[in-house]
Protein backbone atom coordinates (compact mmCIF):
# COMPACT_ATOMS: atom_id res chain seq x y z
CA UNK A 1 0.00 0.00 0.00
CA UNK A 2 1.38 3.36 -0.96
CA UNK A 3 1.85 6.16 1.54
CA UNK A 4 -0.62 8.43 -0.30
CA UNK A 5 -3.32 5.79 0.01
CA UNK A 6 -2.69 5.42 3.73
CA UNK A 7 -2.81 9.20 4.22
CA UNK A 8 -6.04 9.47 2.25
CA UNK A 9 -7.62 6.63 4.23
CA UNK A 10 -6.54 8.21 7.51
CA UNK A 11 -7.93 11.57 6.47
CA UNK A 12 -11.20 9.90 5.53
CA UNK A 13 -11.41 8.16 8.89
CA UNK A 14 -10.62 11.37 10.74
CA UNK A 15 -13.23 13.37 8.83
CA UNK A 16 -15.92 10.74 9.39
CA UNK A 17 -15.02 10.62 13.08
CA UNK A 18 -15.34 14.39 13.38
CA UNK A 19 -18.68 14.36 11.58
CA UNK A 20 -19.97 11.63 13.88
CA UNK A 21 -18.80 13.52 16.93
CA UNK A 22 -20.44 16.72 15.74
CA UNK A 23 -23.72 14.98 15.02
CA UNK A 24 -23.71 13.26 18.40
CA UNK A 25 -23.04 16.56 20.16
CA UNK A 26 -25.80 18.28 18.20
CA UNK A 27 -28.37 15.61 19.00
CA UNK A 28 -27.30 15.48 22.64
CA UNK A 29 -27.52 19.24 23.09
CA UNK A 30 -30.91 19.39 21.39
CA UNK A 31 -32.27 16.64 23.64
CA UNK A 32 -30.77 18.17 26.79
CA UNK A 33 -32.17 21.61 26.09
CA UNK A 34 -35.57 20.17 25.14
CA UNK A 35 -35.78 18.28 28.44
CA UNK A 36 -34.73 21.42 30.30
CA UNK A 37 -37.35 23.51 28.51
CA UNK A 38 -40.10 20.94 29.14
CA UNK A 39 -39.10 20.87 32.80
CA UNK A 40 -39.53 24.63 33.00
CA UNK A 41 -42.81 24.72 31.08
CA UNK A 42 -44.56 21.34 30.83
CA UNK A 43 -47.51 22.89 29.01
CA UNK A 44 -45.36 23.57 25.94
CA UNK A 45 -44.39 19.91 25.53
CA UNK A 46 -45.82 19.52 22.03
CA UNK A 47 -44.10 22.52 20.47
CA UNK A 48 -40.78 21.88 22.20
CA UNK A 49 -40.77 18.18 21.34
CA UNK A 50 -41.56 18.85 17.67
CA UNK A 51 -38.86 21.49 17.34
CA UNK A 52 -36.28 19.31 19.12
CA UNK A 53 -37.14 16.31 16.96
CA UNK A 54 -36.71 18.36 13.77
CA UNK A 55 -33.36 19.69 15.02
CA UNK A 56 -32.13 16.20 15.85
CA UNK A 57 -33.22 14.87 12.46
CA UNK A 58 -31.39 17.69 10.68
CA UNK A 59 -28.19 17.02 12.64
CA UNK A 60 -28.32 13.30 11.83
CA UNK A 61 -29.25 13.98 8.21
CA UNK A 62 -26.27 16.26 7.79
CA UNK A 63 -23.98 13.60 9.25
CA UNK A 64 -25.33 10.98 6.84
CA UNK A 65 -24.99 13.38 3.91
CA UNK A 66 -21.37 14.16 4.78
CA UNK A 67 -20.63 10.46 5.15
CA UNK A 68 -21.70 9.83 1.56
CA UNK A 69 -20.11 12.99 0.13
CA UNK A 70 -16.69 12.57 1.76
CA UNK A 71 -15.40 9.27 0.44
CA UNK A 72 -11.88 8.11 -0.29
CA UNK A 73 -10.99 8.07 -3.95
Amino acid sequence: MMLAQVATGSLFNLSIGLVGTGAALGVGLAAAKAVEAIGRNPGAFGKIFTTALIGMALAEGLAILIYFVVQPK
